[in-house]
């Protein structure tokens, strides 16, 4: 099956579960650009370096040869998920955001921890 899943899925590009993560990151850009602009270096700048993590370890695990290496990648943009998910409970702490205003952000998020644990899954060593 990991081969066979090489095969129909071609480019990290076509897959929905980094579809997803790219429009996470744009929508983690557009938030954090109303934080405090002594969050220059701290917080927008960890989130946002969160949220490009998982797009890029889905690509660059996508890009690896063979499953194991894909499956380590899938595990670690998960992780980047909890991290973003956290730092944004952080930021509506501070007060930098509203919670109601993060609600579809952080539905995406939920989603692609699903989805990132499925593919997980689904790469079997």
């Amino acid at each position: 099956m990991p081969n066979s899943t090489r095969t129909q899925i071609g480019s990290y590009r076509e897959l929905r579960v980094w579809q997803l993560a790219m429009a996470i990151v744009i929508e983690v850009y557009r938030v954090t650009r109303s934080f405090p602009s002594e969050e220059k270096f701290g917080l927008i700048a960890q989130l946002r370096r969160a949220a490009v993590a998982i797009s890029s370890n889905i690509a660059e695990g996508r890009s690896r040869l063979g499953p194991a290496e894909f499956r380590r990648f899938v595990s670690i943009a998960r992780g980047s998920v909890a991290e973003v998910e956290t730092q944004l409970a952080v930021a509506v702490a501070l007060g930098y955001v509203a919670a109601d205003e993060i609600a579809t952000l952080s539905a995406q998020l939920d989603e692609l921890s699903k989805m990132l644990f499925s593919l997980y899954r689904s790469l079997t060593t």
